[in-house]
């Protein structure tokens, strides 16, 4: 056929159907050259006008004649809906590489040949690119779905900051000891009954600990940090709602280190009639502007707020900080 009206004879590399796509076999040997059958994903020249045994004369609608074309539906599409390749040269609206075109009709069923409105370009978006997820990583099929779920996870705010019992001191810088079962301020380790942590009297004015802690350099510090404490109680008194008083100070590179004002606060407050023992998590925002950016490190003192321990005596079981990571460039 002539050359430039949109047909083009090739020969066929294999028995070919009517209306499927194709592509160059570069393995091929037969003049006119050999076309094949292109699978999911892979690019194509056309779609063949007519079907040809193999080694025989076949004509082929070039997409580059643009306009609509018809083609073999290798499933059920809607009208609109973007097209891509699937096995055998058939077409898809499951994403698959490059987007190949528009459905101008609808495709009720598979092996229907439905008239496409063509689009035969490599897409510029990566809405219309696969993604075949060669290592099974993800349930995301294109390119813009999948950095989707990839950034969401790098710039969560589910990462933490581990803040070891074992690293806590008295504020003083005294080390802790056992659990005095008293009437002083002093806490102290409280091991056994399947648990750990640091426990102090139902003492009105109980003494705080003291850590630090490393700013990581992918914590985001135009993001809130929250502090989580897990605690419990060892009795139910409803008047003992304990919250916990934080003070808080950066020991930012290049700043002199006392000279931070505490940015902490009051936590929110534990159930007082909680059954005894009931593991309970408190919280306190350390807002984005008061926290400093890597390299830093920051200085932490915790303690059951005056006045919120009448009756029941309390237990640090753990604590950590929550922060919104960012992307590190370097």
């Amino acid at each position: 056929m002539p050359f430039g009206d949109g047909i083009i004879t090739f020969s066929a590399g294999e028995d070919l159907a009517a209306h499927r796509r194709v592509k160059i076999d570069t393995a091929g040997s037969q003049v006119p050259i050999d076309v094949i059958y292109a699978d999911a994903g892979e690019a194509a020249i056309g779609v063949t006008e007519i079907a040809a045994d193999d080694t025989y004369p076949v004509s082929v609608k070039l997409f580059t004649w643009g306009g609509t074309m018809e083609i073999e539906g290798a499933d059920a599409w809607d009208v609109g809906a973007t097209i891509y390749g699937a096995a055998d040269g058939k077409a898809s609206d499951t994403s698959s590489g490059s987007a190949i075109g528009v459905a101008k009709t609808l495709c009720a069923t598979a092996a229907e040949i439905i008239e496409i409105i063509v689009s035969p370009v490599l897409s510029t978006t990566a809405a219309t690119v696969s993604y075949a997820d060669a290592g099974l990583q993800t349930d995301e099929v294109t390119v813009e779905a999948a950095l989707g779920e990839v950034y969401t996870d790098l710039l969560s705010a589910q990462a933490i900051i581990n803040l070891p019992l074992g690293g806590f001191t008295e504020a003083d810088g005294t080390v802790l000891a056992d659990f005095a079962d008293a009437t002083g301020t002093t806490p102290g380790w409280n091991a056994g009954d399947e648990s750990f942590g640091i426990r102090w009297n139902n003492h009105a004015n109980p003494d705080p600990i003291s850590t630090s802690v490393v700013i990581p350099p992918d914590l985001d510090a135009t993001a809130d940090v929250v502090l989580h404490v897990l605690a419990a109680k060892v009795g139910a008194t409803v008047g003992d709602a304990v919250t916990w008083l934080v003070e808080a100070f950066n020991n930012a590179d290049a700043a002199v280190y006392d000279a931070d004002a505490d940015f902490g606060g009051t936590s929110s407050a534990m159930t007082g009639d909680a059954t005894t023992k009931t593991c309970q998590e408190e919280t306190l925002t350390l807002a984005a502007a008061d926290v400093a950016a890597s390299p830093c490190v920051m200085t932490l003192t915790i303690q059951p707020t005056d006045g919120t321990l009448g009756t029941d005596d309390v237990i640090i079981l753990g604590a950590w900080l929550e922060y919104t990571r960012k992307l590190r460039t370097s």
